[in-house]
C-alpha cells in the first residue's frame, strides 16, 4: 500500500533516519573528513572530505543531522550556515583540481535563517555554490535521502544526476510553510503535502530527479545495509558512465538538464 505524501514527510524527518556520516561509513572506505571554509569557521551541519569508492578517490559532502536533541543542537538541526556552503564549495573546487567526482548527500529542512547567517552572506554563499556547480568540470551526483528543503538543498543538488530515496521529500518550502501562506493555517500541512508534488515518484515523473532508491520491497522495510549497498552499486555504475564523457559533453548535458525546468 502506497504511503500518502504526509506520511512520507514524517518518515523523511524521522529522528532515526540514517545520517550522512552513517552513509559515508557504509558506502565508502577510508573517509577523511575536512573542516572549515578558510574564511570564518567550521559548520558542523555540513560534513565532507575525501573517500574511496570501489578503490577510486571521490569527494563526499553531506548535510548532517543528529539522532537526538543534543546531537541536533550540535549540528544545528541540519540547517547549514554560510560557512557550511563555503566549506562545500572549497571541497568541490579541490575535487575539480584533482579530478575527483563529487557526491553530495542532502537532508536539510533548509539553510539556517538566523540573522547572523544573513549577516555572513547566506544567499551569496548558496548562489556561489550554484554558479560553481553549473560549471564544475567533474561529475556530480546528489542524493536527497531525507528532507530536501528549498535553496538550502539545491545548493548541493545542481548535479549531473539527482536521486532521491523512496521516503524522502524535495520542495521549494515546507508543507507547513505552504499551508501557512496559502490557507493561513500551518496545521493543514498534510493537505499541502499532497498538493505540492514533493515525493520521489512524483518528482521522477516530472523529470526533476533521475532515480528513486527503494527503501521497501513488497511493503516491507529493507535493511539499512541493503539500501546502502544499492546506493553504492548505483553510484559505481553511474560514475563509470559519467567519467567516460568529455568535459564539454558533461557540462552541456548538465546545462540542458536544468534549462528544461
Amino acid at each position: 500500500m502506497s504511503k500518502s505524501a504526509g506520511e512520507i514527510v514524517k518518515l523523511a524527518r524521522h529522528q532515526d533516519r540514517i545520517t550522512s556520516l552513517e552513509l559515508f561509513d557504509q558506502i565508502f572506505t577510508d573517509f577523511e573528513e575536512f573542516h572549515g571554509d578558510r574564511r570564518f569557521g567550521d559548520d558542523p551541519a555540513i560534513v565532507g572530505g575525501v573517500a574511496y569508492l570501489a578503490g577510486k578517490p571521490v569527494t563526499v559532502i553531506g548535510v548532517q543531522k543528529g539522532k537526538n536533541l543534543n546531537e541536533n543542537m550540535a549540528r544545528n538541526f541540519g540547517q547549514p550556515s554560510p560557512e557550511g556552503y563555503r566549506k562545500a564549495l572549497r571541497l568541490m573546487q579541490q575535487a575539480e583540481k584533482f579530478k575527483r567526482p563529487v557526491l553530495c548527500f542532502v537532508n536539510t529542512p533548509g539553510a539556517f535563517c538566523g540573522v547572523e547567517a544573513e549577516e555572513r552572506g547566506e544567499g551569496e554563499a548558496i548562489a556561489a555554490n550554484l554558479l560553481a556547480m553549473a560549471d564544475l568540470k567533474v561529475p556530480i551526483i546528489s542524493l536527497v535521502f531525507g528532507e530536501g528543503g528549498s535553496g538550502g538543498a539545491l545548493a548541493l543538488a545542481l548535479a549531473d544526476e539527482v536521486w532521491m530515496m523512496e521516503h524522502s521529500i524535495y520542495a521549494v518550502l515546507s508543507p507547513e510553510g505552504f499551508a501557512s501562506i496559502l490557507w493561513k493555517d500551518g496545521k493543514r500541512a498534510d493537505e499541502a503535502a499532497e498538493l505540492m508534488k514533493i515525493t520521489a515518484p512524483e518528482l521522477l515523473e516530472l523529470g526533476v530527479i533521475d532515480k528513486v532508491i527503494p527503501e521497501t520491497f513488497k511493503g516491507e522495510r529493507l535493511a539499512e545495509e541493503k539500501i546502502s549497498r544499492m546506493i553504492q552499486k548505483a553510484l559505481i555504475e553511474k560514475l563509470t558512465e559519467l567519467t567516460q564523457l568529455s568535459i564539454s559533453t558533461l557540462l552541456e548535458r548538465r546545462y540542458e538538464k536544468f534549462r528544461k525546468f
